[in-house]
């Protein structure tokens, strides 16, 4: 009685003699294997076409994603661009908070944006932009070691936008001078679309943001 073959070394005898199937071409149309895809017994060259073709479709998958990945971020690469622009393009430093809030609403067609400062500057002391802050969004700001993005859980700053009833999801920006580890301001965007900023998105295109923001807005402080 003939013992069967191991599998592994038929493997490894195939592997070691690459010319086997071309001293036995007619056996690619005799051995004949079970299609994954259609139930049906296929030939070993049929079965083989199949894998390269199952391997083309990833390898196209792969490249549309790619595509589509290079394409969204030239569009945002675009926007903060533009952004920037308005912000290059403000007549005084008072004026760099709208610039800076109304820039991305514009750039970024986000429908809340606003931002709030602490430490200021005197002459700052009346303006928009530093009223309202408790000590406990002072302490928030100074917890977040990275942008808050997902859905809006009732926080203070959120309440800080001209119509936060109807913001669903939200972005929360600390600001800070490099290296410092106290923030001295927050920026805050919303949205009513519970889609528009969720937590499994990647936050390092709103970590630029904020450094932009926070080297703009720095020269307001005292």
């Amino acid at each position: 009685m003939t013992a069967p073959l191991d599998s592994t070394l038929v493997a490894q005898f195939l592997s070691d003699n690459p010319h086997f199937f071309e001293e036995h071409a007619d056996l690619l149309g005799e051995i004949k294997l079970a299609s994954p895809l259609t139930g049906r017994a296929v030939s070993l060259q049929e079965r083989q076409m199949e894998v390269l073709r199952d391997k083309y479709k990833t390898l196209e998958l792969r490249m549309s994603n790619l595509m589509r990945l290079a394409s969204e971020n030239e569009a945002i690469a675009n926007k903060f661009h533009r952004w920037t622009q308005i912000l290059l393009q403000s007549e005084d430093i008072g004026s760099l908070p709208h610039a800076v809030t109304n820039g991305l609403k514009t750039a970024f067609d986000v429908p809340q944006v606003t931002v709030r400062l602490w430490n200021t500057a005197p002459d700052y002391q009346d303006e928009w932009f530093v009223k309202g802050v408790s000590d406990d969004a002072r302490i928030f700001a100074n917890s977040l070691l990275s942008p808050y993005c997902g859905s809006n859980k009732d926080f203070e700053a959120v309440r800080w936008l001209d119509n936060p009833a109807e913001v669903v999801s939200t972005v929360i920006i600390p600001l800070r001078k490099p290296g410092d580890k106290q923030a001295f301001g927050l920026l805050i965007l919303g949205s009513q679309d519970a889609n528009r900023f969720t937590s499994l998105m990647a936050t390092d295109f709103l970590v630029h943001i904020g450094e932009t923001s926070s080297t703009a807005l720095a020269w307001l402080l005292a």
